[in-house]
């Protein structure tokens, strides 16, 4: 899942990018995307996030809206790391249903990596706040992943009214 909305980079407002929060209308539009989420009945064993502020702020909302897990800190899921680190990651952590909320690219290198085995061999486009479900095999081997499901943003609010 990419992060929902975030206010806009500025280094005056936040030098350190991490810190940059998500907007008062990304967190209202979330809540109902969430919701929508919520609607498709999918049980989360864990939720794994980037520390960044705009990611980790998402991934609470889903524990609140749509009543996944509390966030685990996951630094693959940060930009700049390669997305076969956020594939162990996934794979690594014991549980079976898995949820990732970090950033863009890494997020569409990662389905990539997974689905084909190269992080640039597809093109997604995950808008803020949207969401793509991959199946993967118990290894998380690289081009051994199912695409399940995508849902953008405005279909998940949809579905959360």
């Amino acid at each position: 899942m990419r992060h929902a909305i975030a206010e806009p980079r500025s280094t005056e407002r936040w030098p350190d990018d991490s810190q940059r929060p998500l907007t008062e209308d990304g967190i209202k539009l979330f809540r109902r995307a969430a919701r929508g989420l919520r609607s498709f009945g999918i049980e989360v064993d864990a939720v794994l996030s980037s520390r960044y502020a705009r990611a980790w702020e998402t991934a609470e909302l889903l524990h609140d809206e749509a009543a996944w897990p509390e966030p685990t800190a996951c630094e693959a899921l940060e930009p700049g790391s390669p997305p076969a680190d956020a594939l162990a990651a996934a794979g690594g952590n014991g549980a079976s249903v898995v949820a990732l909320v970090g950033h863009e690219p890494q997020l569409s290198m990662l389905a990539s990596l997974a689905l084909s085995s190269q992080p640039d061999a597809m093109s997604l486009e995950l808008k803020k706040g949207g969401v793509v479900c991959l199946r993967l095999r118990s290894d998380s081997a690289p081009g051994s992943a199912l695409l399940r499901w995508s849902a953008a943003p405005k279909m998940l609010r949809k579905l959360g009214r």
